[in-house]
């Protein structure tokens, strides 16, 4: 499993809680931008620039996530996709899209994107919050502990 980050819009906040993370279970962490980005050496982190364009990245990680991998992002509609390919996602926030939750999602989104389309002042997403960074956090470490104890499982011989 590996970890991928929609990396242009995450919070540096969030990459560093995901730089620990990865250095803390031994996961490969792939930040994807369409800019440089500074992060530490590590075996474990890397970094894929791709072309600027409109869903560049998203594509990019749509094409290489794994089934089982997990995505964190903010983008919904890349979040459904990766969630169609068996992948997880995860938002900046702490929430965890599912096949239960992300179709209301999408909906919810297409709705606000009609009403600012139609000149409706929706105004914007709260500031990024120390409880939400906190929420990230803890909802990580259960999904890699999850992840953990499934690999565990996974290699116990039987009977």
């Amino acid at each position: 499993m590996q970890i991928w980050v929609d990396a242009d819009a995450c919070p540096r906040a969030i990459k560093e809680i995901l730089y620990r993370a990865a250095e803390r279970v031994g996961m490969q962490l792939i930040l994807v931008a369409n800019q440089p980005l500074q992060v530490p050496g590590s075996r474990f982190i890397r970094t894929v620039q791709v072309s600027a364009g409109f869903d560049v990245a998203d594509n990019y990680i749509v094409q290489a996530v794994d089934e089982g991998d997990l995505v964190i992002t903010a983008d919904i509609p890349l979040a459904a996709e990766v969630i169609a390919n068996g992948a997880r996602a995860l938002n900046p926030r702490g929430e965890l899209y599912t096949q239960d939750n992300i179709r209301e999602r999408l909906n919810m989104r297409d709705f606000m994107d009609t009403l600012r389309g139609s000149g409706v002042d929706t105004g914007g997403p709260a500031a990024f919050s120390n409880a939400e960074r906190m929420a990230f956090a803890n909802r990580l470490d259960r999904l890699l502990a999850s992840l953990a104890q499934q690999g565990m499982k996974g290699r116990e011989s039987p009977g």
